[in-house]
């Protein structure tokens, strides 16, 4: 069912502070007095966030894919038998507090688990909010003494939550003291934040993330009118510093599942200097059911983009494999053994096949 369309507002009416209830929701015109109970159940039990910046972009959306990501709904209290409190099993590999260690090159930091606006298909939903745990000071140390002590980490991932909701001191002391670990090359920041709250990607922020060792900013975005005039400057800013971003787009329902609004979406990122990384299929996590779709639709999609996307703006297709198993790419293949020995079958973009080595 399509979220309906909020209702336009000046455009001088922006929100003061993030909406966190229903009523609030309501009251900005991003729900309609029919859905403020079905929203307020769900705040009880799920965070609920809208920073005012997210809260024009989604009044000026015509298409609804952005309240459909932001704005909660009575669906989110549906729990299908497969869905999991912890999808892709970050407990299972968390060796002490703050660290996620599933691959045996690199970890997650987890400094907090707060975010400035709360995605409603997130797969850690059942662990992020305002009053989330954050690491204090004893507990973030034992995180980067574990970094330390494992030399075959060579990438930090920042995660959480969102970590550039920390302020650019505590950013800055955390990339520091990450940067003196020989063994690290690495340090990667995953946010939402030049979308959510574009104006907190400030000059002293960005200036806290650069340090010794590489750092690579990665996106979260879904769909391209996520990328406001204010959200785009957040990036150059970023990227204009010498810090080089790629995305991560997850694969929706209802946002971004046809190929015409795919491809806008992966050229606006491509066009800004930010290259994608990778398109998830949706997590199983609690109450997000209404976001999934087959996996089959997912390979088909991307398959019609290749031939008609550059290289450069194509992502890998991944699935998270429930339990902590690992990412693997699912997207479509192209290659299959032909009747000879040594022979193969190459499909093209149009969807011929050919053998190769070529027939003389």
């Amino acid at each position: 069912m399509p979220h309906p369309l909020p209702a336009r507002r000046p455009k001088d009416a922006r929100p003061a502070r993030s909406l966190r209830k229903a009523g609030e929701l309501a009251e900005a015109g991003l729900i309609a007095p029919s859905e403020e109970a079905g929203a307020r159940a769900v705040a009880a039990r799920y965070a609920v966030a809208v920073p005012p910046a997210l809260a024009d972009a989604i009044m000026e959306d015509a298409t609804g894919a952005l309240a459909r990501q932001f704005v909660p709904r009575a669906e989110e209290l549906v729990i299908a038998r497969e869905e999991l409190q912890d999808p892709i099993g970050d407990d299972a590999h968390a060796p002490v507090k703050g660290i996620v260690h599933r691959y045996a090159d690199r970890v997650l930091l987890k400094p907090l688990h707060a975010c400035a606006v709360y995605c409603r298909f997130c797969f850690r939903r059942e662990q992020v909010g305002p009053a989330g745990d954050a690491l204090d000071a004893d507990e973030l140390d034992a995180a980067l003494r574990y970094i330390e002590t494992h030399k075959e980490i060579w990438e930090v991932i920042l995660s959480g939550g969102d970590p550039l909701l920390l302020s650019a001191r505590r950013l800055k002391d955390i990339m520091s003291r990450i940067a003196a670990i020989d063994h690290v090359g690495v340090i990667r920041i995953h946010t939402r934040m030049p979308v959510a709250d574009p104006a907190r990607i400030t000059r002293a922020l960005v200036r806290a993330l650069k340090c010794t060792k590489a750092v690579y900013v990665v996106l979260h975005c879904n769909h391209e009118a996520e990328l406001t005039a204010d959200a785009k400057a957040a990036c150059a800013r970023l990227i204009d510093a010498g810090l080089p971003m790629l995305a991560q787009t997850v694969l929706l329902k209802g946002v971004n599942d046809d190929a015409a609004t795919m491809e806008r979406l992966l050229r606006a990122l491509t066009a800004g200097r930010i290259k994608p990384y990778y398109l998830h299929h949706p997590d199983l996590a609690r109450g997000t059911g209404h976001f999934r779709l087959p996996l089959e639709q997912g390979r088909a999609l991307m398959e019609s983009l290749r031939g008609r996307l550059s290289g450069i703006a194509q992502p890998t297709y991944v699935l998270d494999i429930p339990g902590g198993h690992g990412k693997v790419p699912v997207g479509p293949g192209y290659l299959r053994p032909g009747a000879a020995a040594g022979e193969w079958l190459v499909t093209d973009p149009q969807g011929a096949e050919h053998p190769y080595p070529p027939k003389a």
